[in-house]
């Protein structure tokens, strides 16, 4: 590919953030789906990534080797990130990238550009997440992706209540914002193409005769961090009176806990004794697929703040089927009236759950504590619930209809295809704006005086009677036990982050053995090291008694 270096983006890469195998949450499912993305569509020359060390660098490498054989790869260490030019963006795969840019102060606020990308928003570290960024050194050439309308509409609440009182409470100006475009989350449309086949055996398998009404839900499985099933369950037996048909709800998913299992299993007899109930654990996208293939309708009657966009309701359309959905967040901006139909929501008003909101900030509740008591409180209407799902139980030309809708919607507005032309295009205006900053008022940031993490040296610097210094020699003691096997003996090793190397340290050992007596910038002549180094070197050597300071 030859794609322009202005709309390519170095990916900042760790596992945690892309690999559902590291614990399968929406947050990573995402991230996986769009590196995917990323290397099926991107038109750039270098696919170039971001990471702490070389087993994350393998598995950039590896994926990157997956989709695109052969292509060019190039992975810089997030320490010298800069390193990423000519590409002028980093992409972060959450909102709280301060971190990234205090990193990127060390060489000037105009080194690159960052973009991060919203999921959930409901989280402590989140919103928190918004005043640090802020409050760190982030420029109007940087980006939050806000993955729907709702999602940038409370980021800016956020905003204007984190900039006012800054303004107030510093009696400035404050500086510009992060761009905040809306570019939702993609799917690979194809992956969801329906699969007669697997559906039918499915309905075999679970003894759904061919001619009953199925109504399927894909999501974790947590009545605290998705949907209360009660509500549903009531609505769903309402529907299906005086039909002539069976329905049927699959839940494909897993309980997040002995509680969730209880919830949603438990009460489904008595709420819905005609509607049949079935559980289907996550094995994989092959069953994913059969359970989208032997359903007539999509449920997703989400009653939660820990959902902000939700890209299962895309992954039914692609699939063919019409959604039936909660008129909330981010699915009003995917699941229109031509794809499905939308249940209203009422909500608390501000005196219901203010406390609600200091009692999790406080640390009183839990984060799950804070989502349950929020969804008990926000009420689906369950009688328009019931006539949506009815609507689609009798009327095989509006589910046909809507079906084929929500077919091509998926196609045009959500495919990883459609969506990473926008996101390169986000970034060429990134870098646009980045080249146009002057960048002397924005200079380099001493490392050793960074405010959020200063030099140990500095921000300790009383601690110790005094610090190492600067001229002077060392003097060779030695000492009964050998260096090495001291060394092995306090097995730093098992910290997996030693502050030097061992053969660095015997290296200066023996050098000022070999003299008795030498300075610093002698044995880092002798040894080919730095003399920061040597001095390291030299600092635990005395901690251990092989060295004292002395003339030369």
């Amino acid at each position: 590919m030859t794609g322009r270096v202005e709309r390519n983006a170095a990916i900042w890469y760790a596992p945690d953030g892309f690999d559902p195998g590291k614990g399968v949450n929406g947050r990573r499912m995402a991230g996986d789906s769009f590196l995917r993305g990323w290397f099926r569509h991107a038109d750039v020359g270098e696919w170039v990534g971001l990471t702490h060390g070389p087993m994350d660098e393998r598995g950039f490498r590896a994926l990157a080797e997956e989709l695109r054989p052969g292509a060019a790869v190039r992975v810089e260490r997030l320490e010298n990130a800069r390193a990423m030019a000519p590409v002028g963006t980093m992409f972060f795969s959450g909102p709280n990238f301060a971190t990234e840019t205090w990193r990127r102060g060390l060489w000037g606020a105009t080194a690159y550009a960052i973009c991060g990308i919203t999921h959930t928003i409901s989280t402590k570290a989140v919103m928190e997440g918004a005043w640090h960024l802020r409050a760190s050194p982030q420029a109007e050439w940087d980006a939050v992706i806000c993955t729907s309308r709702a999602v940038k509409a409370a980021l800016e609440t956020q905003m204007e209540m984190i900039d006012e009182f800054l303004a107030a409470r510093f009696g400035g100006v404050v500086p510009p914002r992060p761009q905040m475009p809306v570019i939702p989350l993609g799917i690979d449309c194809d992956a969801f193409a329906p699969d007669p086949a697997a559906g039918a055996a499915l309905r075999a398998e679970l003894g759904i005769a061919a001619e009953d009404s199925v109504a399927l839900v894909v999501a974790r499985l947590s009545p605290h961090e998705k949907f209360d099933p009660l509500p549903v369950y009531l609505a769903l037996q309402r529907a299906q009176a005086g039909t002539g048909r069976r329905l049927h709800l699959i839940l494909y998913g897993d309980f997040a806990d002995s509680y969730g299992r209880r919830i949603f299993l438990e009460p489904a007899a008595e709420l819905m004794p005609d509607v049949g109930l079935h559980h289907l654990p996550h094995q994989g996208a092959g069953r994913r697929l059969a359970a989208l293939s032997a359903a007539e309708m999509f449920l997703f009657p989400i009653d939660n703040l820990q959902e902000s966009f939700g890209i299962a309701p895309v992954e039914a359309m692609a699939a063919g089927l019409p959604v039936v959905a909660s008129d909330w967040d981010g699915i009003r901006d995917t699941v229109d009236g031509g794809a499905g139909l939308r249940v209203p929501v009422t909500g608390a008003r501000v005196e219901h759950v203010t406390a609600t909101g200091l009692r999790y900030h406080g640390g009183t509740d839990s984060y799950i504590q804070y989502l349950s008591q929020l969804s008990a409180v926000t009420a689906i209407d369950v009688a328009k619930l019931a006539e949506a799902v009815r609507a689609l139980m009798t009327g095989p030309d509006l589910r046909a209809r809507m079906g084929a809708a929500g077919r091509a919607r998926a196609r045009s507005l959500f495919d990883w295809g459609v969506v990473v032309p926008q996101m390169q295009a986000l970034f060429a205006e990134l870098d646009a704006i980045r080249r146009r900053a002057d960048p002397a008022r924005h200079p380099p940031i001493n490392p050793a005086h960074l405010p959020v993490a200063p030099s140990p040296a500095v921000y300790f610097g009383g601690f110790p009677t005094r610090a190492l210094p600067r001229q002077g020699g060392y003097r060779w003691i030695g000492g009964a036990v050998p260096v090495a096997r001291l060394w092995a003996l306090r097995d730093y090793a098992t910290t997996r982050r030693v502050f030097e190397t061992m053969q660095d340290v015997e290296a200066v050992a023996d050098a000022l053995a070999a003299r008795g007596r030498a300075a610093a910038g002698e044995i880092a002549g002798a040894t080919g090291q730095s003399v920061a180094r040597v001095e390291r070197c030299l600092l635990w050597l005395m901690k251990f008694g092989y060295v004292e300071e002395g003339g030369e």
